[in-house]
């Protein structure tokens, strides 16, 4: 691993606080010290290992967003430390190996393992490989809504606002939650208890006759509504436009 990539980040600054945290187990002293200080000055914060015992006691008292393991270390290995791990963890998991481990590379994968870089090994592509596993293990969080277009009109949810170009439509405010509702999951069938909101008065004809309401102010024939569209025996959805 070259040295002089490393010696060059020696000023950077000190890793945020909220910085993804890795833990780094090697036996091998040099390539400990030259990890921590090339990811360190790309930004994470590092912590290091010289052998699984102490890995475990480390994984015990901290937070990890992913482990680096060397397979070849004295006492329960890299490979052996990552199997124990999948029992009970997910944290993800890039082995170092030599190049000639091929059959344990494999292994590694097939007990859970996420990525291997085999020595010697570029910096910035351990960091590329560091980034994509970081990538990989966000959990997808929904996109909040904060606005919805149907024809003319647009409402945003924060606000609970209608607009038909630039003039506010005036709604009551059970038209307004129960549009909300619906624009929240555009698209999608609202039951029509959830659309009866916290009013303990309200039941599916009152939903009902409140849709009917509001129809009245957002489609051209009512009757024939191209928005808010009943699904049968189950409640209403938004139909939206790009």
């Amino acid at each position: 691993m070259p040295a002089t990539s490393i010696a060059s980040q020696a000023s950077t600054p000190a890793p945020a606080d909220d910085a993804p945290h890795l833990l780094i187990v090697d036996d091998d002293r040099r390539i400990r010290d030259l990890l921590s200080r090339f990811l360190a000055g790309e930004g994470y914060r590092v912590t290091t290992a010289d052998n699984s015992a102490e890995a475990r006691a480390k994984l015990g008292g901290l937070h990890f967003d992913l482990l680096i393991l060397d397979i070849m270390m004295p006492g329960e290995s890299g490979f052996d430390l990552a199997k124990s791990l999948r029992k009970t963890s997910s944290v993800p998991i890039l082995m170092l190996t030599a190049r000639h481990e091929t059959e344990m590379r494999i292994e590694g994968l097939e007990i859970g393992a996420d990525d291997y870089v085999a020595k010697p090994f570029e910096p910035r592509e351990l960091s590329l490989r560091i980034a994509n596993i970081l990538k990989r293990a966000q959990p997808n969080v929904p996109v909040a809504v904060e606005s919805v277009r149907f024809g003319e009109f647009v409402f945003h949810i924060a606000r609970g606002e209608l607009r038909r170009g630039e003039d506010v439509v005036r709604l009551t405010d059970r038209e307004r939650e129960m549009l909300a509702v619906l624009a929240a999951q555009p698209g999608e069938t609202v039951p029509r208890l959830a659309l009866a909101g916290n009013d303990p008065a309200a039941n599916e004809r009152a939903v009902d006759v409140q849709v009917n309401r509001l129809r009245r102010k957002i489609e051209r024939d009512p009757a024939n509504p191209l928005f808010v569209q009943t699904v049968r025996g189950i409640g209403y959805r938004l139909v939206v436009t790009p």
